[in-house]
Parts: C-alpha cells; structure tokens; sequence
C-alpha cells in the first residue's frame, strides 16, 4: 500500500472514531498548559491532572509562580515524576516568561524552546494546542503508533515529525497528534496492544507483517 493511501485510510477512521480529539490534559489558559505539559514529561496525564488543581489555585501565573521557589513547587508536584527538576524547570520557566515576553506564552515555538523544561515536543504542543500552528508533537505514544501502522518509519523523533508533517495535511496537524496519543494511549499500548479491536488493523504495516510483539 502506498503511503499517501495509508494517510488516507487513516484519516478517514480517526475522523469518523474520534472527530474532536483533544488533550487529556485539564488546563484554563495557556500558562497553565505549559505547566501541565512540562509536568507530563514521563508521566500520565491522569497523575498530571491531579496535582494541578491546587498548584494552579495558588500559582495562577508567570508572575506569581515566578516568585515561589523550587522547594516550595516540590510540595505540589512530588508525586510526579522527577519533581525536583520540575519544580526547577518551572521556576525558571516562569521568570524566563516574566522577564522576556511579559508573562504571556510565546506563540512560535523557537521562543518556546528557550524556556527551562521546553523541548521541541513541548514547544509543538503548546503552539499547536493554543495558538493552531500546523505543527505535530512527537511524543512516545505518536513514535510509535507512527511506525506501526507504517506512516512514518523513521527511527528519530525528529524524523517521523517530518514524516508526518508530510503526511498531514495543515489543517489536520493538530488534530493528528490527538489522534496518534489517543489511539496509543488507549489501543495500541507499547505493551499488549489491543490489536483484535483495532478500527487500523486492516491497513496497519505491523500487524499485517507478523512482526508485533504481543
């Protein structure tokens, strides 16, 4: 099968299974966002969602978080993973956006990306989830489904971002990445994939090679 027909077949399920795919992650505006993700690095959204309620009652914003400290933060976020550094990145998250964009998230992900606990997969989520950029977020989950079902066999994140990016067409990009964290967080889990139920199975690379690892 060809790849612009794998695309196509794709596309077709997941607007008819999922066609106002969102983030699981609860968030008010777009500080608190960029909290959520930072935190949500190598971990669930569901532990996420549940530490945030009380860190955004009393850090709101850049600038109120700006003037806590690191150990303050830890109280909050100890239960996620790698809380130390968090609380660290978040800190300096909040008084890089203070001093150098007035407290308002940046919309182009190059400024994202100068931000303590902003990679490139942050950096599209925040710019794609808040500001609709034509941008894919790569993250374990879109890694993999990726490569399974045969959109991308790229063997780097950076490589499938590109992959997928081609794939998609603009005005698709976001919901995709939804699309791709959803269906792995849900169907096609990294361990026992629930391949007998997959509305992909017919057209997925992997499965029609044998080669999933059950």
């Amino acid at each position: 099968m060809r790849k612009k027909e794998l695309y196509q077949k794709a596309i077709a399920y997941f607007q008819q299974a999922m066609p106002m795919p969102e983030t699981e992650l609860h968030y008010e505006t777009p500080f608190q966002l960029l909290v959520a993700v930072i935190l949500s690095a190598q971990c669930t959204d569901k532990r996420i969602n549940t530490v945030t309620p009380a860190l955004f009652q009393d850090y709101p914003t850049a600038e109120v978080m700006a003037e806590a400290t690191p150990e303050t933060i830890f109280e909050y976020i100890r239960s996620v993973s790698y809380p130390n550094n968090k609380a660290k990145h978040l800190i300096g998250m909040a008084q890089k956006l203070v001093s150098e964009f007035g407290g308002i998230v940046p919309s182009e992900t190059e400024q994202l990306e100068t931000l303590p606990g902003v990679g490139r997969k942050t950096a599209n989520v925040i710019a794609s989830v808040i500001y609709d950029k034509p941008v894919i977020a790569v993250d374990t989950h879109v890694f993999r489904v990726s490569r399974r079902l045969g959109l991308s066999y790229g063997t780097t994140v950076e490589a499938v971002e590109k992959d997928l990016t081609a794939g998609f067409a603009e005005e698709l990009r976001g919901k995709a990445h939804h699309w791709l964290i959803l269906h792995g967080r849900y169907v096609c889990t990294a361990r026992k994939p629930k391949c007998a139920t997959c509305g992909l199975q017919d057209f997925c690379q992997e499965y029609a090679s044998a080669n999933l690892v059950l």
